[in-house]
C-alpha cells in the first residue's frame, strides 16, 4: 500500500512540473521554460517520464530563438546606437541558451523515433560585431558627458566607462578616463567644527569628530575631509557648531536599607507533627532543606556626573555659498559608580546585588574627560545623521 502511495506521489509531482512547465511556455517565458525543462532532463533524460519536457524544451527553444531574432532585425533596421546593447545582449543570450542545451544531446523522442531538433547557429561574429558597436557607442557618450560641466553626466559616463571596460577589457584608455570621470563626479565635503560655548572644547575631541577617516562614511561618490586638500574644489561643507556644553556636579549619594530573605543552609531531617522523623520506604530517614532567615543592613553609595553636548550641524552648498539644512545633535555622558558594604548576612541581599560589595569609591573623571566622553557617543549620532541625510536629493 504504502508502495504505491509513494508511485501516486511521485505521478502527481511530475504532472505538475510538466502543467508548469506548460503554462511557462503557453504565457511567453520560455527561458523559464527551458530552464525547467533542462533542469529535469539533466538527472534522466532517456526516462519515458520525461518525455514530455523533451517535447516542451523542443518548442520553448525554438520559440524563444525566433522571438530573439524578431526583436534583433527589428533594432538594427531602426539603426539607433541605443539599442546596441539590446543586440549585444540578445546575441549573448542566443548562444548561452544553445551552450545549456549541448550536454544534453541527443535527446530522443521516443513515439516519433527521432531525435528533437535544436537548430544551432554560431553567433560569434554577431557576437564581436554587436560588442565593438556597443564599445564605440559607449566609449564616445561617455567622452561626450565628460566634456560638460555636470556632475551626474561625470557619474552617469563612469557608469557607461565601468560596463565597457567589463565587456571589452583593455579597451583604448578606458581605465583613465575611468578616474577621470570618478574624481569629476565625486562630491567632496569640507568638515570643520566650531565652538560657540563658553567652555573650553578638549582639542583631542575636535581632531576625533574631524577625523572622517574613522567613520566609515566615504562612499563612491561622497568623501569627507577634516582638513582641506590643495587642489580639490569643494562641493559641500559641514560645520558643527558646539552650542552649549553642559557637566553636572561631582554627586556622592547614600543610602542604608535592610534586607531580609529566606535561604537554604544545609538540610536536617524531616519530623512528622508529633516531632518523630519521618522514614522512607527504604528504611531512611527523610533529609530536607534547611530553611533560615537572613538579614543584613546595606549602606549604598552611589557616584554620579553626567555631561551634555548641544550642537547644531549646518549643510552648506559652496556652489551657492547657501545653507541647505541645519539638524540638531544633542548627546551625554553619564558616569555612575555604586559600591556597599553591609552588617549582618550578605546572602540577604539579591543574587545580582554581590557585585557592589566588590567595588570602592573612585576618582571622579574631571571635567575635561567627561566632555571628550560626551563626544565619543556625538560621533556616533553624527555618523548616523549623515547616513540619514545626503547633500544631493
Amino acid at each position: 500500500m504504502k508502495k504505491h502511495y509513494f508511485i501516486f506521489a511521485f505521478l502527481l509531482l511530475t504532472a505538475c512540473g510538466v502543467k508548469q512547465t506548460q503554462n511557462l511556455l503557453s504565457s511567453g517565458n520560455y527561458d523559464e521554460a527551458i530552464n525547467n525543462s533542462i533542469s529535469n532532463l539533466r538527472s534522466n533524460k532517456d526516462k519515458k517520464g520525461n518525455q514530455d519536457y523533451v517535447y516542451l524544451l523542443e518548442e520553448a527553444f525554438a520559440k524563444a530563438k525566433e522571438r530573439d531574432l524578431n526583436a534583433i532585425n527589428l533594432w538594427e533596421k531602426e539603426k539607433n546606437p541605443n539599442n546596441f546593447e539590446k543586440i549585444y545582449n540578445t546575441y549573448i543570450q542566443l548562444n548561452n541558451r544553445q551552450e545549456k542545451i549541448k550536454p544534453l544531446l541527443p535527446l530522443r523522442l521516443l513515439k516519433e523515433g527521432r531525435n528533437a531538433i535544436f537548430p544551432f547557429d554560431n553567433y560569434n561574429d554577431a557576437m564581436v560585431s554587436s560588442k565593438n558597436n556597443l564599445s564605440d557607442y559607449l566609449y564616445a557618450n561617455a567622452k561626450s558627458l565628460l566634456s560638460t560641466s555636470d556632475k551626474m553626466n561625470f557619474r552617469k559616463a563612469f557608469d557607461d566607462l565601468s560596463y565597457l571596460n567589463e565587456i571589452n577589457p583593455n579597451y583604448k584608455n578606458v581605465v583613465s578616463l575611468m578616474d577621470e570621470a570618478h574624481y569629476k563626479g565625486t562630491d567632496y565635503v569640507f568638515v570643520n567644527a566650531k565652538n560657540e560655548t563658553d567652555k573650553i572644547i578638549p582639542i583631542r575631541l575636535q581632531n576625533d569628530l574631524l577625523d572622517f577617516n574613522t567613520y566609515g562614511l566615504n562612499n563612491k561618490w561622497t568623501v569627507f575631509h577634516g582638513n582641506k586638500e590643495k587642489g580639490i574644489n569643494y562641493d559641500y561643507g559641514m560645520t558643527i557648531r558646539f552650542q552649549n556644553i553642559l557637566v553636572s556636579p561631582e554627586q556622592i549619594k547614600e543610602k542604608e536599607f535592610i534586607k531580609e530573605r529566606q535561604i537554604k543552609d544545609g538540610q536536617k531531617r524531616l519530623l512528622d507533627a508529633n516531632g518523630k522523623e519521618v522514614i522512607d520506604n527504604t528504611g531512611k530517614v527523610v533529609m530536607v532543606d534547611n530553611m533560615i532567615k537572613v538579614t543584613a543592613r546595606i549602606f549604598e553609595s552611589r557616584q554620579f556626573k553626567s555631561s551634555q553636548i548641544q550642537a547644531k550641524v549646518d549643510y552648506i552648498d559652496f556652489r551657492s555659498n547657501q545653507l541647505i539644512q541645519s539638524f540638531p545633535l544633542v548627546s551625554e555622558f553619564v558616569f555612575e559608580n555604586i559600591y556597599a558594604t553591609c552588617k549582618g548576612d550578605k546572602r540577604a541581599s539579591d543574587d545580582n546585588y554581590y557585585s557592589y560589595f566588590d567595588k570602592r569609591a573612585i576618582v571622579f573623571p574631571s571635567n575635561e574627560q567627561m566632555v571628550y566622553d560626551t563626544g565619543e557617543d556625538l560621533k556616533i549620532k553624527l555618523k548616523e545623521l549623515i547616513n540619514r541625510n545626503s547633500f544631493r536629493n
